[in-house]
């Protein structure tokens, strides 16, 4: 399994709990798997379908996301293609094709697709290992982020009843948690739960007044950083981005009430590092992969706790410390409790105003914002300071004259690298992004790009040693990146020759 991880993926080491799952899944038993954003939930699956003789297949209901998977496995040397509903029916028969003639180890499928009789037909006629449902909360009426397409899933354990299906999601409260094991029909599914501590972010809660001089304030000082802003309602992302822009930032607003177009062009600015913030409504759910992002700021508190965790779980995705920030005032309670008021089921709505209250206790708390989450979920925190959150480093909080400063201290001392060649690494990623039409960090992410910039490897044998670096970058990339390391190093000899 090790070999495999170095050879495609360029890492040492599994992180805890892949081996077990991955072990489980060989074994072609049923499971479901609630591991944090950033844990590493698609190598559960991606490794094994190396393993099996034939397709595996992964349920994802976000387009975006798809297609950066597909990037990124294609990237690392693996044959993976996705289906949905933004290729032509030309472009949807060649895949088929490829799959027939088993040139594709696995296949992406938005949920809508099993809908579809023609398609379970052809699915039936092909030899299937293993079946991955990735955010499996979407299943669950009692999750955040419900998606009734999700239902269509339940035809999977009829159609391929002696094939492997595992159900992966970041969060899944226990009674969520039953619910997806139900409605997939998971036969004794063993479960795996991580931990929900994110180590590396940092929790902030505020007063809410003066909140654009405050943002202005935070993201200057994550010049060039990805940013994620989310405001309450369409109106608020579109008059927040406007502003942001007229300061000089490169901000774009993102929510259900664009344009599909432009939604589409704005994401990808920002994935693609052309535009470094984004302004989106939080009750719209993006597609997001990157691992870079930095600082997400919510501008108005969220309504339950799960979708909270799920949106700053998008921070940080690659281990190095980012900052989380949320404004608070009461005054907004109103705003969610209008829509809560909407809800037909007094089950539903009288649920939906507990999770509210959940949300309220968590920002007017004055005992460690990590603890507070994490007891949400069922885990026990048991250090006295968690080192990241304004109560427990008493950098900031609700109250007014608590506000001195915004930015929290890393969490962990980021390793000594060089800045300047850092950078000139991050525009031959852009300008190899570009030429390939891919995200940046599917070329190499900020955590590979910092290892370069800290040990300046002079060969390849040295450079496949770096984080991230398989086999295909190292042939594809090594020459590029090693050059680029020379030149910045004969540069600067050449600078203190001249002095």
């Amino acid at each position: 399994m090790k070999g495999l991880l170095k050879k495609y993926f360029g890492y040492d080491d599994f992180r805890p709990m892949q081996l077990d799952i991955i072990n489980t899944v060989l074994k072609k038993k049923d499971l479901l798997a609630v591991m944090l954003t950033g844990g590493g939930k698609s190598l559960c699956y991606q490794i094994p379908a190396l393993k099996f003789d034939g397709l595996t297949l992964v349920i994802s209901p976000l387009i975006s996301l798809m297609k950066d998977q597909v990037d990124n496995l294609k990237t690392n040397g693996i044959n993976a293609e996705y289906i949905n509903s933004s290729l032509s029916f030309e472009e949807i028969a060649k895949i088929q094709e490829k799959i027939q003639s088993k040139e594709i180890k696995i296949l992406y499928l938005a949920p809508e697709r099993l809908a579809l009789e023609s398609f379970r037909d052809f699915l039936i006629s092909l030899k299937i290992s293993l079946i991955a449902v990735d955010e499996a909360h979407c299943i669950s009426e009692w999750g955040h982020n419900f998606r009734p397409e999700y239902r269509n899933l339940k035809a999977l354990k009829i159609l391929f009843p002696e094939v492997p299906l595992i159900a992966l999601t970041a969060t899944a409260t226990e009674k969520v948690r039953q619910d997806i094991i139900s409605q997939l029909s998971l036969k004794e599914p063993k479960i795996f739960i991580s931990s929900f501590n994110r180590k590396n972010l940092n929790l902030v809660v505020i007063q809410k007044k003066k909140t654009l001089e405050k943002i202005l304030q935070m993201i200057r000082e994550y010049e060039n950083e990805s940013i994620i802003i989310y405001c309450f309602s369409r109106k608020d992302s579109d008059r927040l981005a406007e502003k942001l822009r007229l300061h000089g930032f490169r901000a774009l607003p993102y929510h259900a009430g664009l344009d599909s177009e432009t939604r589409k062009r704005n994401q990808e600015l920002f994935i693609k590092d052309k535009a470094n913030i984004i302004v989106a409504t939080i009750a719209f759910g993006m597609g997001i992969d990157k691992p870079d992002i930095r600082l997400i700021i919510h501008h108005t508190f969220p309504k339950t706790i799960e979708g909270y965790y799920q949106e700053i779980g998008r921070a940080g995705r690659d281990g190095l410390s980012s900052d989380c920030v949320l404004f608070y005032s009461r005054g907004d309670k109103r705003k969610h409790e209008y829509f809560i008021n909407q809800i037909a089921d007094s089950i539903i709505r009288n649920g939906a105003r507990s999770k509210l209250s959940n949300v309220m206790d968590y920002c007017e708390g004055s005992s460690c914002r990590r603890k507070h989450i994490l007891k949400y979920f069922g885990e026990d925190f048991l250090e006295e300071n968690c080192n990241g959150c304004d109560v427990c480093l008493k950098l900031s909080g609700i109250k007014e004259e608590k506000e001195k400063q915004l930015t929290i201290e890393p969490i962990k001392k980021a390793a000594e690298y060089d800045k300047e060649l850092f950078e000139k690494l991050r525009a031959l990623r852009r300008e190899l992004a570009n030429e390939r039409n891919v995200p940046p960090f599917i070329i190499f992410g900020d955590v590979s790009l910092r290892e370069m910039a800290q040990y300046m490897p002079d060969n390849f044998q040295k450079f496949s040693r770096i984080k991230g670096v398989g086999q295909q970058k190292l042939k594809d990339f090594g020459s590029l990146f090693l050059k680029a390391i020379k030149d910045y190093l004969q540069s600067k000899n050449t600078t203190k020759e001249c002095n």
